[in-house]
């Protein structure tokens, strides 16, 4: 080993021992680390690299403006160490907790570089990011290593993504475009000659309900769902939007339908077979395809200011709403009295080399060909997805954490892997 080894060690095994232990496990040699130069030099991993080649600190300094003068400071990520240098700079710093990202990669960035100067600093902690349910703020999380994070700290980088994009992912909801304000305007009537979606909350108090999404593994469990008509006691049915034609068409008829995206149209919503089947709407929906709606309609709200005017004008009750209409469906089941609730078809994932459950590749949008992100399904193993599902399997996981009086399972291990449910033995092997 290195000269820098034996003193970065030496820092680590007396502050961290349990960590050091985990360190040096870690296969750094497995790291394809090259050298790349420029004015100065950095580390590549699979053609990306770790720090600017050019002037590694003032890269630093740019990231560090970015974090507020606080006494706590969170850095994700622990590149060759410049940044957690920079910030141990400011006075007023208390405590510095670093998260590593990658523990091969920093196994081998201290056989390379001297990490003293940040590691022996007794205002730094040092933990793996993985040891953690979720992120801590205020941070700031290395470009390089959100793209390198390693699969024991993946959820935690899943979560930081989903947080750094989530003012980017909220765009095309601003309250003041003309097209929202069209939309609510137009919704409106419907909406005031529509129940209050909080009629249905605790109704079904003694009663499982099956919440089921349109992820591909639902196409496994049509068979079983149809069968339950039979039966003289059943859990409710509340399925998401795009599931519902797929569940007609297999004969499967839910009690509760649940939509909120401007774009569902009747191709997602036929109204013929709806006589007795409730629809929960927020009054983004499509105003036609709600009329033509002959079951009995619940209208609500978010918690988003673009309903900010009509909550105070007309108040309704609110569901919690994360990006997907998986969100509402789980918090109408939760509002509605359950306490074992089993989760059909959300995947967040493109298990069996498909995007949806009754639907061709694209119909929902991209297709699996641009998959360039993944998640550990219910067997370890990656299986890839969009960024935006990994986003909604986020919001789901903290709406399960927040619920712990709630049991939630999943109903299968082909999706992805969510975490704070169990799987229903009754339709996993």
């Amino acid at each position: 080993m290195s000269e820098f080894f034996q003193a970065n060690a030496e820092v680590l095994q007396r502050r961290w021992p349990a960590l050091f232990e985990r360190l040096i496990a870690e296969d750094s040699a497995a790291v394809p680390a090259q050298l790349v130069e420029g004015l100065g030099s950095t580390l590549s991993i699979n053609g990306i690299q770790l720090t600017s080649r050019h002037d590694r600190l003032h890269e630093a300094q740019i990231q560090a403006t970015s974090l507020p003068d606080k006494a706590q400071l969170h850095v994700y990520g622990t590149g060759l160490g410049d940044l957690p240098a920079v910030l141990l700079e400011r006075a007023g710093l208390q405590r510095l907790y670093v998260h590593i990202l990658n523990g091969a990669l920093f196994a081998l960035v201290v056989q390379l570089l001297d990490q003293r100067q940040w590691l022996e600093d007794p205002r730094v902690e040092l933990f793996y990011a993985g040891d953690h349910q979720d992120f801590f703020t205020p941070f700031f999380a290395l470009p390089a290593e959100m793209l390198l994070a390693d699969d024991f700290n993946a959820k935690i980088r899943d979560r930081l993504v989903n947080e750094v994009h989530l003012a980017f992912n909220n765009r095309e909801f601003d309250a003041q475009s003309p097209f929202i304000q069209q939309r609510l305007q137009d919704c409106l009537p419907v909406l005031l000659g529509d129940e209050d979606v909080a009629q249905l909350f605790g109704t079904c108090t003694d009663r499982e309900i099956y919440v089921i999404g349109t992820g591909p593994t639902l196409e496994g469990h049509f068979e079983r769902l149809a069968a339950l008509r039979t039966q003289v006691q059943r859990p409710l049915l509340i399925c998401v939007d795009t599931a519902y034609r797929p569940l007609i068409e297999h004969g499967i008829v839910p009690d509760l339908v649940v939509t909120i995206d401007q774009r569902i149209s009747f191709r997602h919503l036929p109204s013929e077979a709806s006589d007795g089947i409730a629809l929960v709407y927020l009054p983004m929906s499509d105003p036609e395809v709600l009329r033509a709606w002959k079951g009995k309609r619940y209208g609500g709200y978010s918690a988003s200011p673009v309903y900010a005017g009509l909550r105070e004008q007309h108040p309704r009750a609110l569901l919690h709403v994360g990006g997907s209409v998986i969100h509402p469906a789980v918090d109408l089941a939760v509002k509605m009295g359950a306490t074992r609730i089993t989760l059909f078809g959300a995947d967040f994932a493109f298990p069996m080399n498909k995007t949806h459950a009754g639907w061709s590749d694209g119909d929902l949008g991209p297709g699996v060909d641009q998959a360039r992100h993944w998640v550990r399904d219910g067997h370890g193993q990656r299986v890839s997805t969009q960024l935006n599902f990994r986003g909604y399997l986020c919001v789901l996981e903290r709406y399960i954490a927040a619920h712990p009086h709630v049991e939630f399972f999943n109903s299968s291990r082909a999706g992805a892997l969510i975490a704070g449910t169990q799987f229903n033995q009754e339709f996993v092997q």
